[in-house]
């Protein structure tokens, strides 16, 4: 299973499953990152957190635990 912390900068990717339970995966789906839409991520900062993605067209700042719960 490959995560969306596992991807590497400049790389343009499908969600193809959200983990996680109740309030932490609705706030996830709140920012717009849903089953099928495109994650270009764009940085990563030097200790790894957090990690900048553009999805539907914004610029979106995730830490590492909820980009452990994307799955690509």
């Amino acid at each position: 299973m490959n995560t969306l912390r596992q991807a590497k900068i400049g790389d343009t990717v499908t969600v193809v499953k959200l983990h996680g339970e109740g309030a932490v995966k609705r706030r996830i789906m709140d920012m717009g990152i849903t089953k099928g839409v495109q994650i270009h991520v764009r940085k990563v900062a030097p200790l790894g957190d957090p990690i900048e993605i553009t999805v539907r067209g914004y610029e979106l700042s995730l830490r590492k635990a909820d980009a452990d719960m994307i799955e690509i």
